[in-house]
């Protein structure tokens, strides 16, 4: 799968794997490129199970998959995970045992393992586009924003290679949809800079297709309004001039003691909340551009009634 020859080994590797061994050449030849190591005592245990942490390790190193050092743990808990689960984890190579194990200490079956081949090959080949520091005339890549717009479209994979090379990105598709990412970083004087991109995933002859668009638009900002727990009924919105927007202005989402709404542009509003026990209340809302991100950025302020909001 990854091209590898072995008619070039260069001699006995292991105390325990000699040359008249049936896979001394595999074996041999995967150590020489550091996608398998032995035991301490220089043995290889050839005929021994691995365990799914280990096969985790051997897909990264023989792939050379994106190594990514902020991808979150959903398998905590847990005792082995390491770096190399997290990376296939986040390329979507494996989703565990279940949603919340992966069960790295257990021995992994033949069926597993050419699953999670499978699995590797078609990330390989998913169409993935690479975003390079260099490209962009930036010295590297610090930090990647792709939880903003349509993010189960896409995964985005910071990558730093086998000896931390130039800075990248990779985006592999997961779905078909529009999904957008936000690339910062530095040039050489470490000025700040930033790219926006619209993520187009599309379906061609059964295969996801990948593109990337520059794009310097701002989308709207979904604002957050303290309503202390109490159950909303209906929420307007107005200019500070008091024009009305809408009478009836759509939650978008309720989380603890937040609710959340949508604001198209930039601009000073009030929004007066009418909760299900008969109680008012009003807020001032500010929205403004917020060029480093995909999405203008909001604040919103409790008023009293007889407050100067203008």
């Amino acid at each position: 799968m990854i091209g590898l020859g072995t008619s070039d080994v260069k001699g006995k590797k292991f105390i325990d794997v000699p040359a008249s061994h049936g896979f001394y050449k595999a074996i041999v030849k995967m150590a020489e490129e550091g996608i398998i190591g032995g035991y301490p005592d220089g043995s290889f245990k050839p005929n021994e199970p691995i365990k799914r942490k280990n096969m985790a390790a051997i897909l990264v190193k023989a792939f050379d998959l994106p190594r990514d050092g902020e991808v979150k743990n959903p398998f905590k808990g847990e005792i082995g995970i390491t770096q190399d689960i997290l990376i296939i984890y986040k390329l979507g190579i494996t989703t565990g045992t279940s949603p919340t194990t992966f069960s790295p200490n257990a021995s992994i079956t033949r069926g597993q393992a050419a699953k999670m081949l499978a699995a590797t090959e078609q990330v390989m080949l998913k169409n993935a586009v690479t975003i390079i520091a260099g490209d962009l005339g930036w010295d590297s890549i610090d930090a990647v924003i792709d939880d903003q717009v349509n993010p189960s479209v896409f995964r985005a994979v910071k990558v730093k290679g086998k000896e931390d090379r130039l800075s990248q990105v990779q985006l592999f598709p997961v779905k078909v949809g529009t999904g957008g990412v936000v690339i910062w970083g530095k040039d050489a004087e470490l000025n700040m800079k930033y790219q926006k991109y619209y993520i187009h995933v599309k379906k061609e002859n059964s295969e996801l297709r990948l593109t990337v668009e520059k794009t310097n638009d701002t989308l709207p900002a979904e604002v957050s309004l303290n309503t202390k727990y109490k159950p909303v009924k209906n929420i307007a919105l107005a200019e500070v001039d008091g024009e009305t927007i809408s009478d009836n202005v759509k939650i978008e989402k309720t989380v603890y003691n937040f609710t959340y709404i949508t604001i198209e542009k930039p601009g000073e509003y009030i929004t007066t909340v009418r909760f299900e026990n008969g109680e008012e209340a009003r807020y001032s809302v500010s929205v403004f551009e917020n060029e480093d991100s995909f999405l203008y950025a909001g604040v919103a302020m409790e008023v009293g009634p007889a407050d100067n909001i203008k």
